[in-house]
Order: C-alpha cells, then structure tokens, then sequence
C-alpha cells in the first residue's frame, strides 16, 4: 500500500497515538493525530483523510459524539471509521455501531490484527 492513504488517529492518550501512528507509519500510511474529537473534526475538515481510529473515553468530545458528528455531515457519510477503545462490554460496542463505527476493537490489539482491519475496510470502500 502507498502513502496516499491517510488515517486520522484521535486518541486522548499521547502514548495511543505515537503507538499507532509508529505501527501505522511502518504500513507506509499517513497519519494525521488528534487529541480529541473536537480536536478530531477540526483536523478532518482541514485534511483528507481515508479512515479514522478514534477512542471513545476523551475529555471535551468523546468518540460517540465525535463519530454522530461526522456521519452526520453528508460528506463523510461514508468515511470508515474504526474505534479502537479498552471498553470491551456489549453495551459499548453496542453504542460504537448506533453511533456509525464500522468496526471496533478493543486494545490493546495486535499490530497484525490493526493492519488486517484497516486494509480490509480501505479495500472495501
């Protein structure tokens, strides 16, 4: 895969995002990072981007709502977007899905387990 792929990783976790951006930039991706979901929209709307990793627990904007607010807008209807979170429960998988995730992953997942799913969503789209 070449460099024109472009992930947004939007992670309260400074040590989140260097970790999958490490793992992600060896996949020969370009990785934009994000703080939190306000922080997420802001850089989504300043850069194209092909798919988004967000967690779901982060202070100002969490990942459901930051996720409700994209698929929201027309233009990223369709964007794939993947939670990679530590809440393993039903229930939070359950609101991941209603929100407009396309899959979700607990951490922490292997790297392998990452990249599978992301080039099988980019594939697929």
């Amino acid at each position: 895969m070449d460099k024109t792929k472009n992930i947004l990783i939007v992670d309260d976790s400074e040590f989140v995002r260097s970790y999958h951006s490490y793992i992600l930039e060896q996949a020969n991706f370009q990785v934009i990072t994000a703080v939190d979901g306000s922080d997420g929209l802001e850089k989504l709307y300043a850069n194209p981007c092909d798919l988004v990793l967000t967690d779901i627990n982060m202070s100002n904007m969490d990942g459901y709502e930051f996720i409700r607010r994209v698929r929201s807008d027309a233009k990223y209807r369709a964007l794939p977007i993947i939670i990679v979170s530590t809440e393993s429960e039903g229930k939070d998988k359950s609101r991941g899905f209603e929100a407009g995730a396309n899959l979700y992953m607990v951490k922490p997942s292997s790297p392998e387990m990452m990249l599978e799913n992301i080039r099988m969503i980019l594939a697929a789209n």
